[in-house]
């Protein structure tokens, strides 16, 4: 792939327009890949298709470290004419959405939509299909309509809140409120005392999180173990990918504020052949049944956050896209071409290809910034990251300064992952190379994976 210019996308003074690249011969290229995003799952995306073959890979805006397998371009993803734009003039076959925005604002309508790009594969659902995410109220009217097991919930405006509050009642702490719009993650209050819970409840109507809050749905709190499950479907077939179990709290032993995310491990060991049977007939089948009773044009990943309450499963949420952190675990044990089964997921051909995944055992740790999740610096040099080995070090909020120097860019910065014969030693050597990393104000947990190795 000579004749390629690598750039970083993240820094304004060094990032270059992608016309500069134009008319450049790019040699020997079977499939054109853009993935959209700039966190450590679209590296771990990129990561993983650039292994393909014939494929080259842009990735837009992408970061420090997605530069080391492709092409960063500088476009932002809610720039749908600008993507299209990029896709006609680079050629671009495949269009992979890694965050759930673009989706929920409608980029597979807007391609499915123009005749100019009707060459061009995308993975992802519909603007209605992404509703599973974008909205929680809706996603749980699906579920109770298709008879997917979830928890007992209410859903509350300002025009219901005293019914709101008497739900509050009618159920046991911890209370679970949840914005019903995208929230950056941060829309979901679990609270133990019933009038603090009603307060933060007219709080969140009144504006707490903006726009995604002014409906809330109330949910009874599910007790068990948390795990991640992913789907990639084209409709009618579908393949589960690696499980994974991924650690929200900033603090060892589950303490502190929640995260987007702080380690996973894949795969999960209370995730036997019995759960995921009770998985695929109790959640998978209805939900792709109700997808296509209700018209959904769903060709993409469909992330379920589920909860085991006594080896039976239910479903927290929907997410239309893979998750963070748990994609830099789970593409490291996906074996094969994944460029080949994502083209077959967008021509309607999953059954078709061969799927396999690793049986080692993959354990990422998530380096932070100091203060993450509240107010962090930015633009901290980091160091040690070539002398890491037997890891792979997906990049997730990280940038170029104007000395090319790898710099902090955001909240959670770096994820490393690890491959063993099982969670002691994947984690052995995750810690031993995130112990050569430094950057002012770093953190990171010290007991991810702890609690599943009792499981083994």
């Amino acid at each position: 792939m000579e004749n390629i210019i690598m750039y970083p996308a993240d820094n304004e003074k060094e990032a270059v327009d992608w016309k500069a690249i134009q008319g450049q011969h790019i040699t020997a290229v079977k499939r054109n890949i853009l993935v959209l995003g700039s966190g450590g799952r679209e590296h771990a995306l990129a990561w993983k298709l650039a292994q393909s073959e014939g494929a080259h890979v842009f990735i837009a805006p992408g970061n420090a470290g997605t530069a080391q397998v492709g092409v960063n371009v500088n476009i932002k993803p809610s720039d749908f004419e600008a993507v299209k734009d990029f896709c006609l003039k680079q050629e671009i076959n495949l269009v992979v959405v890694g965050p759930e925005q673009p989706l929920v604002d409608g980029i597979v309508d807007f391609f499915k939509g123009d005749a100019e790009l009707k060459g061009v594969k995308i993975i992802g659902p519909d603007k209605q299909g992404a509703q599973l995410e974008g909205s929680k109220a809706y996603a749980k009217d699906f579920m109770e309509k298709y008879g997917v097991p979830t928890a007992k919930c209410f859903k509350v405006n300002k025009d219901n809140l005293n019914e709101g509050y008497k739900f509050l009642e009618s159920v046991k702490a911890p209370y679970v409120l949840k914005a019903d719009g995208l929230a950056a993650g941060k829309g979901v209050l679990i609270l133990n005392d019933l009038q603090e819970s009603k307060d933060e409840l007219g709080k969140m109507l009144d504006g707490k999180f903006g726009a995604a809050s002014a409906t809330v749905v109330i949910e009874e709190f599910l007790k068990g173990i948390e795990v991640s499950v992913f789907v990639l479907t084209d409709g009618e077939h579908y393949v589960l990918l690696p499980e994974a179990k991924d650690y929200k709290r900033i603090g060892d032993g589950d303490q502190g504020l929640n995260t987007g995310g702080m380690g996973a491990v894949s795969p999960v060991p209370f995730c036997t052949p019995e759960f995921l049977n009770k998985v695929e007939d109790r959640i998978v089948k209805p939900t792709l049944k109700g997808l296509k009773a209700e018209g959904i044009d769903y060709k993409g990943f469909i992330f379920l956050g589920l909860m085991n309450d006594g080896g039976n499963p239910y479903v927290i949420e929907y997410n239309v896209r893979m998750g963070d952190p748990e994609t830099e675990a789970v593409m490291t044990r996906i074996e094969g071409d994944f460029a080949d089964l994502l083209m077959a997921c967008a021509d309607g051909r999953l059954d078709e290809v061969h799927y396999a995944k690793s049986d080692k055992t993959a354990v990422t740790v998530m380096m932070v910034s100091g203060g993450y999740p509240e107010a962090y610096k930015k633009g901290m040099i980091m160091s040690g990251l070539d002398n890491l080995k037997d890891v792979v070090a997906f990049h997730a909020g990280t940038a170029f300064d104007a000395e090319k120097n790898v710099v902090t860019a955001g909240g959670r910065v770096i994820a490393v992952t690890a491959h063993g014969a099982s969670i002691e030693e994947a984690r052995s050597i995750a810690y031993r190379e995130v112990e050569k990393i430094h950057f002012e104000g770093i953190n990171y947990r010290h007991d991810i994976g702890l609690d599943l190795m009792r499981m083994q």
